[in-house]
């Protein structure tokens, strides 16, 4: 197994990264938030997940560990594929990753191009408990486990928040940077002000 490539980046496009190591120029699929962490660099490291099937082998690298975790997270979701996952990765980023799937934002996964609603579902209910267990790489979900807590003055503002037209990702977002131990009425004025500054 490649665990990861370090060498001279000499040529990228989209979704694609080449990489001369050793006098080799291996090509990695990555995701759009890789390609931007690395354009301005002459040496860089790509950690690396080798996809072998029947009819393909490919190379994936990503910037960070982070980010190829939460690749590897998203192709245990049945009907994801490393395309699929590339996607997803491209056009969110590991915290709003993080966020969406936490806060049970669909939305935010049926907005890229060729995620359906069903995918969006299956994303969200498979990973839902697992970005919730505390593990370091979904840390930026941990301040919206209590927003999902149902009952709680948080999840009733975020629910509010979301009836006024904002994704699910934004309300829980901007209320969970608020803290614990507000009102309702206190979390979605906070809220409010918040989202009216962006």
């Amino acid at each position: 197994m490649i665990y990861c490539i370090t060498g001279k980046l000499i040529h990228t496009e989209a979704e694609l990264a080449v990489v001369d190591c050793g006098g080799l120029g291996y090509a990695c699929r990555t995701s759009n938030e890789t390609l931007m962490k690395i354009s301005s660099r002459e040496e860089v490291t790509l950690y690396t997940y080798l996809s072998v099937r029947e009819d393909s082998v490919e190379l994936f690298g990503f910037a960070s560990k982070e980010e190829l975790e939460w690749f590897k997270l998203l192709l245990t979701v049945s009907g994801v594929g490393a395309k699929a996952a590339l996607t997803i990765l491209s056009g969110l980023s590991s915290q709003k990753l993080a966020v969406a799937i936490a806060s049970g934002d669909t939305k935010a996964f049926t907005s890229l191009k060729g995620v359906g609603a069903k995918t969006a579902q299956r994303i969200v209910m498979e990973l839902q408990s697992k970005v919730a267990k505390g593990s370091q790489i979904y840390a930026a979900a941990q301040d919206y486990t209590e927003v999902r807590s149902e009952g709680s003055p948080s999840a009733e503002a975020a629910a509010a928040l979301v009836a006024l037209g904002y994704s699910q990702s934004e309300a829980a977002t901007e209320v969970a940077k608020l803290g614990s131990g507000l009102t309702v009425e206190e979390y979605i004025k906070g809220a409010l002000k918040a989202l009216a500054l962006r």
